[in-house]
């Protein structure tokens, strides 16, 4: 089928990822992801939640939100939804998934994205902006001398994939994603190991082999956004 952008169904939108976007956080990146753009930046806090105090473990975790102008109609602002809930613990779950926090020492990394512009996919742009963020804060501690290695333990990133009129697409738009029968956000290491799978029926169900087709194209599209995160953070990870 004929996209809208002129990609063929099993591209990915056009990708960039500008580091230490911001001038004071510890890591930091704009991604851009078609026309979604998120700036992800990570900040090192010399403490860790109260569960952990004591125990030489550090902790990850993240924060979400857009823009009120970011989509086609304004988001009020101070009006969190179960979705931002949802999406900032996934970013969350997904960067401890593949960080070491026992070598981190008791501090916390708290990232935070902020979605200045939506167009389909800001988790998964979200995700994978975030880890970049995430190494190069990390490796600014190392740099200080206050641990001997960047613990992170994998590459991750973060697609969509979906079904829309019976075809099987990869990196959804929004006028793909609000149309689409069956629509995923996977999230996978470059061991290929998965670490979510969030997938739906919006208008009809789906079979085990058209799920084995969508899981083939995230890992296709998961595997060249994390060639682009080595060729970024070589010298660092």
């Amino acid at each position: 089928m004929a996209r809208p952008d002129g990609r063929g169904w099993d591209k990915i939108r056009n990708v960039n990822i500008t580091r230490n976007y911001l001038k004071y956080a510890e890591g930091s990146c704009l991604i851009e992801l078609g026309n979604t753009k998120v700036i992800c930046s990570a900040t090192v806090d010399e403490n860790v939640p109260p569960f952990l105090k004591g125990s030489g473990t550090g902790w990850v975790t993240a924060e979400y939100g857009m823009l009120p102008r970011s989509c086609q109609t304004r988001i009020p602002r101070g009006k969190d939804s179960g979705r931002t809930y949802e999406i900032q613990r996934l970013v969350g779950r997904s960067l401890r998934a593949v960080t070491d926090m026992r070598k981190m020492g008791e501090r916390t990394v708290w990232i935070d994205c902020d979605v200045i512009q939506g167009d389909g996919g800001t988790r998964t742009a979200s995700i994978t902006g975030s880890f970049v963020a995430l190494a190069d804060a990390l490796y600014k501690i190392k740099k200080g001398g206050s641990i001997s290695n960047v613990p992170i333990k994998d590459f991750v990133a973060a697609t969509s994939v979906g079904i829309l009129n019976g075809d099987p697409l990869l990196d959804l738009s929004y006028e793909e994603d609000s149309r689409a029968d069956v629509d995923m956000n996977i999230v996978m290491t470059s061991k290929n190991e998965f670490i979510e799978i969030q997938g739906t029926s919006e208008r009809r169900t789906f079979n085990k082999e058209q799920m084995d087709k969508l899981l083939e194209l995230a890992t296709k599209g998961i595997g060249e956004l994390i060639t682009l995160q080595k060729k970024l953070l070589d010298g660092v990870l």
